[in-house]
């Protein structure tokens, strides 16, 4: 992982969120701006709570602290369209078009999740955290759990649930590699791998 990401010094940040952890007394004053930069970066596919190295994959038990510390600096809010309502922490994405997603309703997205371009999000949720790479299908009722990495052209069918992993920070979270197709109410769970081009 790169030491700086567009002007956030992640050596810098990770010591204030280990901070925050310890003693969250200043998260929700001008302290915890650090939780709501780290967001900003995990939305945008800057930075990654998991990421392949040498072969296998790392996570970033600290990046996976900024999303819990995320939730204790946030109050619960209504928000939608009027046909769709939520009363949650998480605010849901919005910039669909900008980022050349599909998003078909009432499919979800929570703010914190990435999606790359053509992607398309049927009738589904992709939890704060989760990284699903470009050209991916997350087909009717398919869920990605948080801190989940999805990799390019990977195909999720109706129903799959793909699990979240936030605690404890340092498991690895599940992830499914570039090309795998994952056939229909499949369930993937506790920090499974499902490797390149794999078909379950």
């Amino acid at each position: 992982m790169l030491a700086v990401s567009e002007g956030v010094n992640l050596v810098e940040a990770e010591a204030r969120i280990h901070a925050l952890r310890s003693n969250p007394k200043g998260l929700r004053d001008a302290e915890g701006a650090v939780v709501d930069r780290i967001i900003d970066e995990l939305d945008c596919g800057r930075l990654r709570v998991a990421e392949p190295s040498d072969g296998g994959w790392v996570t970033h038990a600290w990046i996976k602290e900024a999303i819990l510390l995320y939730f204790m600096r946030r109050e619960a809010t209504t928000f939608g369209d009027g046909a769709l309502l939520f009363h949650d922490k998480i605010p849901t994405k919005t910039n669909y078009a900008q980022i050349g997603v599909r998003c078909v309703p009432p499919g979800v997205a929570r703010y914190g999740a990435f999606l790359g371009k053509g992607t398309i999000l049927m009738p589904g949720f992709v939890n704060i955290g989760a990284f699903v790479d470009e050209g991916s299908m997350i087909d009717t009722w398919a869920t990605v759990g948080s801190c989940a990495q999805i990799g390019k052209g990977v195909h999720l069918s109706g129903g799959v649930g793909i699990g979240g992993v936030l605690e404890p920070p340092q498991a690895q979270p599940v992830i499914v590699e570039d090309g795998a197709f994952i056939g229909s109410r499949c369930i993937v769970v506790e920090g499974v791998r499902v490797e390149a081009d794999a078909v379950l």
